[in-house]
């Protein structure tokens, strides 16, 4: 480490500095204050203890830094504090030195300095909500830093969502120094670490994660990240943790390399001969065989191997009862949609494939016949991270879909091929043919705006769903108007379709900039439009004062739907399923504490969050969304974000017209 004196274009010492070799540095006070991080082109000065000012030639960040990028982490969101001085010197020195090959820094609470830009606000849940949907559409892990106990709590629902959806995340947090006197470079030197210093850190988030560690030292800083990271991006997905105190952050190593061929993640699973051969067997012999899935699609060829084999199977079915990934596709016979766990084949089939599925119907409200033959296919069957769960399968194997399913259908062509392709089987496709004709007429028909000139939300997503390009990412967190949304949108390609993985509110807002962010990343700029499609209290939740900043800020232009049905209908669904007939399904929204009436100007919100910038209106009629929604989409496709706030007509959510605007 070289000790220097404040050099010229700072404020000069009062009195002189002293250095004892054994003992370390005891010096005076300097005049500058305590913790001041100054960027100069001599190099970047930190006041690490209080009464020097160290120039630091430290690596460790610039390992970890380095190795990110080697292991395909493209972005990282961080939320810089006390913890993270050398964080700053890693980023600026990364971004020099790297051409261009560094992970992109996306910038938020607290960020001194390291991009000479004034201190900026904004939300853990969004920084972990953008690296959520990043990493959902590319499966490439993606990192979040945040500041120690205080920001790991921060993170909030975003840690629920990022587990539940299986998003491979590496989130990093500092912990408070553990020396007090100055004994290492990153000694304590502020009052908040006093404050800050927790009994374990980790915890906060342990259950939710795949693996949490803690970095000791800094010589094992690559093995430590390397295996996060192998658990982050092996089946079952999801996040890591790692720690580290300020000591370990600023200790100085050699630099070293490490085989990446060694650290990779645990290679997909298959079925076994025997496997295949009962479930190839099990689907020929069924009258209504059902495919009920979840979130098979986030591996975007597992969609194909899905709809090759309900080419093979003809009479096959697939449900979805999860709807966080497209997982097949609307415009193929075999597609029965999304519902959650309540649907009429459920109850009809005679055999019964999950297939990366975390609920697959709910027995209080529908379930299987109690003869049924159910396989379970999965990547993790048991749900380790479910303390309940259990269906009457008469097999559960832990296999990739992909290839289980790919090794199904060479089964039946080779092993079945006069079965399946009888008479039988033509005579089942002809009816499966019929059946989804019929089906996507009704939802058609629901699609028909009120006789007043409102609109629901059928009506809305049509006319959504024909304005924009026939390819465009929906990031949907739509609640109790999902499935609604989903037959609507009737997505066709793999990964078009992305919804929140868990039940934390608030994610579609991050989540939509991170999907924005990656497609335009892995297309060279110029990446498909995406949409968001959320309910406004769950537009709330998703911070947008802070997203539509970002969204300025970043130039990440998407375009928001919000379903403006004044309060919350998720409560009122959820007291009728227990209290059908109780007092509560008697009374108003007011009364039950769900309304928001008077509601927010929701679109407002986040134009004053982009500094004026966003394209923003109300639209509460037909002729006003048909004027306002055109404007919405050729405003995203010139590069700004748009917000459309949509007044619904619906129980207590009914409008009338006469509010659409541009927000001034």
């Amino acid at each position: 480490m070289t000790v220097s004196r404040s050099p010229s274009f700072l404020p000069q010492a009062e009195e002189s500095l002293t250095i004892d070799s054994e003992s370390g540095v005891r010096v005076r006070r300097n005049a500058l204050p305590s913790g001041v991080i100054v960027v100069h082109k001599t190099g970047i000065y930190f006041d690490y203890f209080p009464f020097i000012f160290l120039k630091v030639h430290f690596v460790w960040y610039r390992l970890l830094f380095g190795y990110h990028s080697r292991a395909g982490v493209t972005h990282c969101f961080v939320n810089l504090g006390s913890d993270h001085p050398s964080i700053i010197e890693a980023i600026v020195k990364g971004q020099n030195e790297k051409n261009g090959n560094f992970p992109r820094i996306i910038t938020y609470e607290r960020n001194v300095g390291f991009d000479l830009k004034p201190p900026l606000t904004i939300s853990q849940m969004v920084a972990l909500s953008l690296a959520d949907g990043y990493a959902r559409l590319t499966n490439k892990p993606q990192c979040v830093i945040v500041h120690v106990d205080v920001g790991t709590q921060g993170l909030g629902a975003a840690v629920h969502n990022a587990s539940c959806g299986r998003a491979p995340v590496l989130i990093f947090a500092g912990l408070s120094p553990y020396t007090i006197e100055g004994e290492y470079r990153g000694s304590r030197t502020e009052y908040i670490h006093w404050i800050q210093d927790v009994p374990d850190q980790k915890q906060i988030v342990a259950q939710y994660c795949r693996y949490t560690g803690e970095i000791k030292r800094g010589a094992n800083v690559k093995q430590l990240v390397n295996r996060a990271l192998a658990f982050a991006t092996s089946e079952p997905r999801g996040p890591v943790y790692l720690a580290g105190a300020r000591e370990a952050m600023e200790e100085d190593i050699e630099p070293y390399k490490l085989d990446q061929r060694y650290w990779t993640a645990v290679e997909p699973s298959a079925l076994t001969p025997k496997q295949v051969q009962n479930v190839a067997q099990l689907l020929v012999e069924a009258e209504s065989p059902l495919v009920i899935t979840g979130y098979s699609g986030r591996n975007h060829n597992a969609v194909t191997a899905l709809v090759e084999l309900a080419n093979t199977v003809k009479g096959l079915k697939v449900l979805d009862t999860g709807g966080s990934d497209m997982c097949f596709p609307a415009d193929h016979p075999a597609w029965l949609g999304l519902r959650y766990g309540v649907e009429d084949n459920i109850k009809t089939a005679d055999v019964i494939i999950v297939l990366d599925c975390d609920v697959p119907w709910i027995p209080t409200q529908c379930k299987p016949k109690d003869d049924v033959k159910i396989i379970h296919i999965d990547v993790d069957p048991l749900k380790q991270q479910m303390p309940v769960f259990y269906i009457n399968a008469l097999a559960r194997y832990r296999a990739d879909s992909e290839t289980a399913v790919s090794q199904i259908t060479e089964h039946l062509k080779t092993k079945f091929e006069a079965e399946i392709t009888s008479s039988k089987f033509e005579e089942k496709w002809a009816k499966l043919q019929d059946s989804h004709k019929q089906r996507l007429q009704t939802i058609s028909d629901q699609a028909k705006p009120g006789e007043d000139g409102t609109f629901g939300c059928s009506y809305l997503v049509h006319e959504l769903r024909k304005s924009c390009p026939q390819d465009t990412i929906w990031a949907i967190e739509a609640v109790t108007n999902t499935a609604f949304v989903a037959d609507q949108i009737q997505a066709t390609f793999p990964g078009s379709w992305i919804n929140c993985g868990g039940g934390g509110l608030g994610w579609s807002g991050g989540g939509a900039l991170g999907i924005k962010l990656a497609t335009d990343f892995e297309n060279g700029g110029k990446g498909k439009f995406v949409v968001q499609i959320v309910g406004d209290g769950t537009y709330l939740f998703s911070v947008p004062g802070s997203v539509y900043w970002i969204a300025q800020r970043y130039k990440i232009p998407i375009l928001t739907i919000v379903l403006n049905n004044k309060g919350w209908n998720a409560p009122r669904k959820s007291l009728l399923l227990v209290h059908p007939e109780g007092e509560g399904s008697k009374v108003s929204n007011e009364e039950l504490n769900i309304s928001f009436a008077p509601t927010p100007d929701y679109s407002g919100i986040a134009k004053a969050a982009s500094g004026g910038k966003c394209w923003a209106a109300h639209a509460g009629t037909v002729d006003e969304l048909a004027r306002l929604l055109p404007e919405a989409i050729e405003a995203v496709k010139g590069g700004t974000c748009a917000v459309l706030d949509a007044h619904l007509d619906g129980p207590q959510g009914k409008y009338g017209g006469g509010k659409a605007a541009l927000v001034g």
